[in-house]
């Protein structure tokens, strides 16, 4: 099944680009080749764009400590279990301490690593980090992997306490949906929203064989799916006639 997902505000359209972003990072850095961790740089300055939002971090502290109000008010349910209602508030209260005691903007102090500025200010350029530009990075590109490595590792560390945060909220959020399984007439699917409840995201998971891309669109309202019919070696996609099936979630 491919999962697609769809976020209905800004806030968490920008999680979710911080977490492919810290999964493509992991990716590359995991790697042994020297272009690999070229790139895993280059994706390192993508994180440190996206969070430089002024209010990103005060979003992100805001919903931590929305969770943990939340959910400080299942202590006294006997239908919740209270050891893992603790592990989880447990891990919220960390999230928060560290990252309200980060200084600033997430990666903010990257900015003082002068050699890694000056292959930032180079990487805009088409092939801005030849040899010839930056002969110390091509030095360090012909370093052992673990050298590599043991660098990037350091200079990741400045973005965790925001990664475990957005990874944790996340998580948190997809749990609150139960996937159910919608059918599409003539390949388009609509679905009311209830009135007084905000969702935040919505998830779908379809079977690549039957070769349908989703279109999703929605609101605080309503939600809109088109499946539209894609075939390899054709640009464009058509919208497919007849009945098909997908899982919706619906998070809030």
């Amino acid at each position: 099944m491919i999962l697609y997902e769809y976020p209905f505000n800004e806030r968490i359209r920008t999680y979710l680009r911080l977490e492919h972003l810290f999964q493509r990072l992991d990716t590359l850095a995991n790697r042994s080749a020297a272009l690999d961790h070229h790139y895993a740089i280059q994706t390192l300055f993508e994180i440190t764009d996206v969070a430089a939002r002024s209010d990103m971090k005060s979003d992100v502290l805001k919903d931590l400590d929305r969770q943990r109000q939340h959910l400080g008010g299942f202590r006294d349910n006997p239908a919740i279990n209270a050891r893992v209602l603790d592990a989880v508030l447990q891990r919220l209260n960390g999230c928060y301490d560290t990252l309200s005691h980060t200084a600033g903007k997430a990666g903010v102090e990257l900015a003082d690593d002068e050699a890694l500025m000056a292959i930032r200010s180079r990487m805009g350029i088409p092939a801005g980090t030849c040899s010839f530009d930056l002969p110390s990075y091509h030095h360090w590109q012909h370093s052992s992997d673990a050298r590599r490595l043991d660098d990037i590792t350091r200079w990741t560390a400045h973005i965790s306490p925001l990664r475990e945060a957005v990874t944790l909220l996340l998580s948190m959020l997809r749990d609150t949906g139960t996937p159910h399984k919608v059918t599409a007439l003539n390949g388009q699917f609509q679905q009311n929203l209830p009135q007084g409840k905000t969702f935040q995201l919505l998830r779908l998971r379809i079977d690549p064989d039957l070769g349908l891309v989703p279109e999703i669109s929605g609101n605080r309202l309503m939600v809109s799916v088109r499946l539209m019919q894609f075939a390899p070696g054709q640009v464009r996609t058509s919208l497919h006639q007849g009945e098909s099936w997908f899982e919706l979630t619906l998070c809030s």
